[in-house]
């Protein structure tokens, strides 16, 4: 048994599918992986024993770059190398899963070799709905009046087009496959699956709800690291992990670590992809590259992040509260998540201020919150990987 696993996106979008990768060999199953070109990906991804593809462009390039990228050029691109790469990589699997950036061109890789294909989701509001809108994506805005959420999903299927079906289409029918008509009906199937846990991320759409794909982590903390931590309170962890934050990482770092000051309270920054970096030599600031989450949370008193589902689902299992600033595409929904559980605070805007993240974390050191926080923790399951791995064998035959 041989699957093979597809994602373009950051670290969140790449951590997810080592979780399902080590679960799938555990039961026995090889696995190849096909990931954008960043080392921190293979590294990740190898160390659990799955077969790495890297393709298209380093995401970090992508994001931390001088200027923006063209959208429909890089749709363009990534439609080829599903194609190609992804397409010469699914010799001789027996299933396919993808995920991320939408991989607009991987199930017609399956309908050409004949496999079965999955499609997953890490959160549910890129699923249409008439409850909520569609998330931002390039392409000629909505009408600003209009209120309608299907009106508007049905026009987020127009830009999906003009983003994707000139690129897929011209593939497809250069392999004698028919052409698509709705891109994004094609790539989310009937029933997608949702990778996210069930009190995080409540959904009523048709989905197999499989539960968070969670990537045990079993590193000890840095020796500087754990002298810190014992050496006062614990501190509040402030980190943006693959957001770069473009142009605005020392006013964000200046922010924060005021605010969490006022608060008394020690600071722990995470370098992250922002490259965040201490304001002054003060000893109750310490810096962190990569480091375990799932170790280092449980002992902090806060969560300061950007909102990614990998860090939100992290963050709650250890029962750590949070503020959320969000950045892009699904972060909004996860900080307002955190602040209808009561767990912590959603940030308005994606650049705090003093005030503003003084604010947010008045909501989210106060006792009630800590105690909803550990309260939710014993809701979230860890499993979610362990699920889609059996179900995953399964759909393969």
């Amino acid at each position: 048994m041989r699957v093979l696993l597809m994602s373009f996106g950051s670290r969140g979008d790449v951590e997810p599918m080592a979780a399902l990768a080590a679960s799938l060999r555990t039961r026995g199953a090889e696995v190849r992986v096909c990931v954008p070109p960043d080392e921190e990906f293979a590294r990740l991804l190898e160390a659990v024993g799955a077969e790495v593809v890297p393709f298209g462009m380093s995401v970090r390039a992508l994001v931390s770059g001088p200027k923006p990228v063209d959208p429909f050029q890089t749709a363009k691109a990534l439609v080829a190398e599903h194609f190609e790469t992804v397409g010469a990589a699914a010799e001789g699997c027996d299933v396919v899963l993808a995920s991320g950036l939408l991989p607009a061109g991987i199930r017609s890789v399956a309908e050409l070799r004949g496999i079965p294909y999955v499609f997953a989701l890490f959160q549910p509001t890129s699923i249409p709905s008439p409850d909520y809108p569609p998330l931002p994506r390039p392409g000629k805005p909505f009408p600003p009046d209009e209120k309608d959420n299907m009106v508007l999903w049905g026009l987020d299927g127009e830009k999906v087009n003009a983003l994707y079906g000139e690129a897929l289409n011209t593939h497809r029918a250069a392999r004698g496959l028919p052409p698509v008509d709705s891109v994004r009906d094609h790539v989310f199937t009937d029933r997608p699956w949702l990778a996210a846990d069930t009190t995080l991320a409540p959904t009523d759409r048709q989905v197999v709800h499989t539960g968070a794909w969670i990537l045990p982590d079993t590193r000890p903390l840095a020796a500087d690291l754990e002298a810190f931590l014992a050496a006062g309170e614990p501190p509040v962890y402030v980190g943006f992990g693959s957001m770069a934050l473009r142009g605005a990482s020392a006013e964000v770092a200046q922010a924060a670590v005021a605010a969490v000051r006022a608060q008394g309270r020690r600071v722990l920054l995470a370098r992250g992809w922002a490259e965040l970096m201490p304001v002054d030599d003060l000893a109750d600031c310490h810096t962190v590259g990569e480091v375990n989450h799932q170790a280092l949370f449980r002992r902090v008193a806060a969560v300061v992040h950007h909102g990614g589902a990998g860090t939100t689902t992290t963050a709650a299992l250890a029962g750590a509260p949070q503020v959320v600033v969000p950045q892009i595409v699904d972060q909004p929904y996860w900080a307002s998540r955190v602040a209808d559980l009561g767990i912590g605070a959603a940030h308005d805007g994606p650049v705090p201020t003093f005030e503003s993240l003084t604010a947010a974390l008045e909501t989210a050191l106060a006792p009630e919150t800590a105690v909803r926080a550990k309260a939710v923790a014993a809701q979230v399951r860890a499993d979610g990987a362990d699920v889609a791995a059996k179900l995953l064998i399964e759909q393969a035959g």
